[in-house]
């Protein structure tokens, strides 16, 4: 099996629970969705330039790196022919903690029982990204605590929907919840703001990371 892989580099992870601590990234290619605030829409396209990499290429490059959290992203890498078999390979790696970044519209069901389970940063597409209507909200039985929702918000009505889905599935307690500001959208303060007025508990906000330490729009980072 080859994975269609269009970008591989070492950064810290920008968002999720893991936000600030070294990973390395390995970015799939394709996407089922298209978000209208996507930074990586040039992974989606059916044109884009990859490399063919088997898991043991992945994982010879993930263990060169001498870096032990390894996020495999995309575009979507649920979608992604035989990601079964390279997530448990990459779990199967000494020291090695895989995190999976997914769109919230693929079942994760199939992975609960994996022996070396991956944790899940899953997002809730909000009305303002135009998505809504795709999204899975029976995964929210199979998180655990080393799970993520992150909720990425355009507007006032994005923060009151996602009250509605905290409150609506228990999430509070259940796993790691982060409210993330579109770039240029809205303000972080308008978020906290409403997290003051809303008391919403074990709730963070978070930046995305990498945009301020880099230019918004730079690739490997």
């Amino acid at each position: 099996m080859e994975y269609r892989v269009v970008e591989t580099f070492v950064s810290i992870n920008g968002e999720g629970q893991w936000a600030g601590e070294l990973a390395v990234f390995i970015r799939l290619a394709g996407c089922n969705l298209n978000c209208n605030y996507c930074d990586t829409t040039w992974a989606n396209k059916e044109t884009v330039s990859y490399q063919r990499m088997t898991k043991e290429m992945i994982g010879d490059y993930v263990e060169h790196t001498g870096v032990h959290h390894v996020t495999v992203t995309g575009g979507e890498p649920l979608i992604q022919p035989g990601i079964r078999e390279l997530l448990d390979y990459l779990g199967g790696l000494p020291k090695v903690q895989v995190e999976v970044e997914t769109n919230g519209s693929v079942i994760i069901a199939s992975y609960a029982n994996m022996e070396q389970r991956p944790a899940f940063t899953l997002d809730y597409k909000l009305p303002g990204s135009g998505m809504e209507a795709n999204m899975k909200v029976e995964n929210y039985a199979y998180l655990t605590e080393k799970d993520t929702v992150k909720f990425v918000v355009s507007n006032r009505e994005d923060l009151e929907r996602a009250k509605t889905i905290i409150e609506t599935y228990q999430l509070q307690g259940k796993c790691g919840i982060y409210l993330s500001p579109v770039f240029g959208r809205i303000e972080p303060a308008e978020i906290v703001e409403y997290m003051i007025e809303h008391r919403l508990n074990q709730v963070h906000v978070q930046l995305q990371l990498h945009k301020f330490i880099w230019a918004p729009d730079q690739r490997g980072v």
